[in-house]
């Protein structure tokens, strides 16, 4: 009998009767382990289960994760995982920015220099919620930045922080042949440069307009929101020659949930309950490069 899914299991306090927890809700699946690794580093725990499941189909897959759901084991998370995507040749990682690949929300940083952090954190808190619709929640505010000198930009550039692990994880996927990508609801003039220093193979965000280098409190062009994330991964896949259900999305916020939704696996990465509740594997620990293991790179 030969594998078709991977249980991929991770966090930082993993317990061996949580992988039993774990082994007896497969069991009652009726998906056979095949065999099991333990990888990781002082930092986390992974354990790697290679399944023979009788249903797994996309529907056989979604009621098992539904059934790891709910068992709710402490201490570690599971990615249940189709063997097709992590052996493909080549893959596609997309991935969110803000509170993603780096720590911080830019527009909550750019705020700050306006006297309006508070202000503008509980509208971006909202919106990744879901409770607001995300492009008029950015034009309400991008418009306190008005005024701002463009200086401030490069000052934010500075404060900008990569999740731990991010760098490691571009690094794995572009060793390995694969391509990376983000997509953002920020802004270019952030992006660009840490999108070049990683190497990213496609990267887009939306454009502060600067004039007479002020900010005027307004971005240039449609906004990048949830639909055109979605949008990005297929155009960027498609380019590649990769099919969707080879590519992996990561992100944390409702205006990522259609991408996530679209990839061949969605990942929430210390993520809103309510895009926890939909994506395919859930990663509540603040190191990114485990989205490595999950996909098998």
């Amino acid at each position: 009998m030969t594998s078709n899914v991977t249980a991929v299991s991770y966090g930082q306090n993993m317990t061996p009767y949580g992988l039993e927890q774990l082994r007896s809700v497969l069991a009652a699946a009726g998906a056979e382990v095949l065999r099991e690794d333990s990888l990781g580093d002082e930092r986390y725990r992974v354990q790697v289960a290679e399944l023979a499941l009788p249903d797994a189909t996309a529907a056989g897959l979604a009621a098992l994760r539904r059934a790891v759901a709910e068992a709710g084991i402490d201490g570690q998370d599971t990615a249940l995982v189709p063997d097709g995507l992590r052996s493909a040749p080549r893959k596609l990682l997309i991935m969110d920015v803000d509170s993603t690949l780096i720590q911080q929300e830019v527009i909550e940083l750019l705020a700050a220099y306006a006297g309006k952090f508070e202000e503008v954190a509980s509208v971006t808190e909202a919106a990744m919620r879901g409770e607001l619709d995300f492009t008029q929640s950015l034009h309400a505010r991008v418009a306190v930045l008005a005024g701002l000198p463009a200086g401030v930009v490069h000052s934010v550039r500075e404060e900008v922080k990569l999740s731990e692990g991010a760098a490691d994880l571009v690094a794995a996927f572009k060793a390995a042949g694969h391509v990376v990508a983000v997509v953002s609801g920020g802004f270019n003039q952030i992006l660009r440069p840490v999108a070049e220093e990683l190497g990213l193979d496609y990267w887009q965000a939306n454009e502060l307009e600067i004039v007479d280098g002020v900010l005027t409190g307004k971005v240039l062009g449609a906004v990048v929101d949830r639909a055109a994330k979605e949008k990005y991964l297929r155009e960027w896949a498609a380019a590649e020659g990769i099919p969707l259900e080879h590519t992996i999305a990561v992100g944390d916020g409702a205006n990522d949930l259609d991408m996530l939704g679209a990839a061949g696996i969605g990942v929430a990465f210390n993520a809103k309950p309510a895009v926890r509740a939909v994506a395919d594997a859930a990663l509540n620990m603040p190191y990114l490069d485990a989205v490595r293991h999950i996909a098998g790179v």
